[in-house]
């Protein structure tokens, strides 16, 4: 179990720069997700990480060792890749025992890695059997499996579920969590679903474009967003345009087209004194009353519902502005196009990010 850090990384293919001084400081243990749209840089930097590619600039640590130059053998890291990789001509066993014999271990010492390390993956049934004899879910527990035995420093996972159906990957995105922190690996876990990250990772970094937007826990990405990319990517959600007509500290009121709103600065630096800005609110942070609240309440009606049974999305209208809300246990199927109803939210929930 090591901490890994990335000092100032920059990597170029040709004349494109796909990442831009990254810096990222990944703590022994943790499960740290690489999270961003495709082409943003993510999958690069993990495969920085292995040694598959080398920076043009900057440093990569293993602990206190630097590993920039490292090739990828002496690395010690284990790598799940999208596609699995497993040798189709061999069986479970032998795609586990590949690794640990180019490492020269004895061979009872080989057999006794394999049975435990299908254990923790819950494959010890199936050791004789070949990958085109396995499900996708099974496919994926064995290149983990293959992964661990080696007993890597650091575990690295690219995509590792984007070939299972959804119910499978809901399944195993807790299977995943539940082995690194049985074997107390660092794990860098790069994807594009934000469901994946924000509900198994430790911390997650934000990627666009060759640069990391933010980095913080999945509860700190979600509902503190540090700028508008972030607030979109991650989760969905409502900006609506303002003037800052007051502000206190961190706390500011702020004028909109369907109204006064007070909500808090979650933009990097200070929050400014005037000027635009934009607000961010979840669909879900409304509550839809007959009444309105005391201060961020909206009337409105009802236009276009979808019903999904356990919630329904509402495009909620005032002044020609349409609100995306979403309600659990829905109440208000029936009052589509009623007058009379308010969309009200608590100023904790209004996140006001630089215009």
């Amino acid at each position: 179990m090591i901490d890994i850090r990335v000092e100032n990384i920059v990597k170029k293919f040709g004349n494109v720069i796909v990442l831009d001084g990254i810096n990222i400081y990944v703590n022994a243990g943790e499960l740290f997700f690489l999270l961003g749209p495709s082409g943003c840089g993510k999958t690069t930097l993990l495969r920085l990480l292995a040694g598959f590619y080398t920076p043009d600039e900057g440093k990569i640590f293993f602990g206190d060792k630097e590993v920039s130059n490292v090739p990828p053998h002496k690395r010690e890291t284990g790598m799940v890749f999208q596609s699995y990789a497993l040798w189709p001509h061999m069986t479970v066993a032998q795609n586990i025992a590949f690794g640990l014999q180019q490492k020269k271990l004895p061979k009872k010492e080989i057999e006794e890695k394999i049975e435990e390390t299908l254990i923790s993956v819950k494959m010890e049934a199936f050791a004789h059997r070949k990958p085109n004899e396995l499900s996708g879910g099974q496919q994926q527990r064995v290149a983990l499996a293959r992964a661990l035995a080696v007993r890597p420093k650091c575990l690295l996972l690219d995509e590792p579920l984007s070939n299972l159906d959804a119910k499978l990957r809901t399944e195993m995105r807790t299977e995943i969590r539940r082995i690194c922190k049985e074997f107390q690996l660092t794990t860098l876990y790069v994807t594009h679903d934000q469901a994946e990250a924000l509900s198994i990772a430790d911390r997650i970094a934000i990627f666009s474009k060759g640069h990391i937007e933010q980095i913080g826990s999945p509860l700190e990405v979600y509902r503190k967003p540090q700028n508008q990319f972030v607030a979109h990517f991650v989760g969905e959600t409502n900006f609506i345009p303002g003037t800052l007509i007051h502000q206190q500290g961190n706390e500011l009121l702020v004028r909109t087209a369907i109204g006064d709103y007070r909500g808090y600065w979650q933009g990097n630096g200070e929050p400014p004194q005037s000027g635009g800005v934009v607000l961010s609110i979840r669909p879900e942070a409304f509550r839809l009353k007959f009444f309105a609240s005391e201060e961020n309440s909206t009337d409105g009606m009802i236009g276009r519902t979808t019903y999904y049974g356990e919630v329904a999305h509402y495009d909620f209208i005032k002044n020609g502005v349409t609100l995306r809300i979403s309600e659990l246990n829905p109440k208000h199927i029936e009052h589509r196009l009623q007058k009379g109803l308010y969309a009200n939210v608590l100023p904790e929930n209004v996140v006001v990010l630089p215009k």
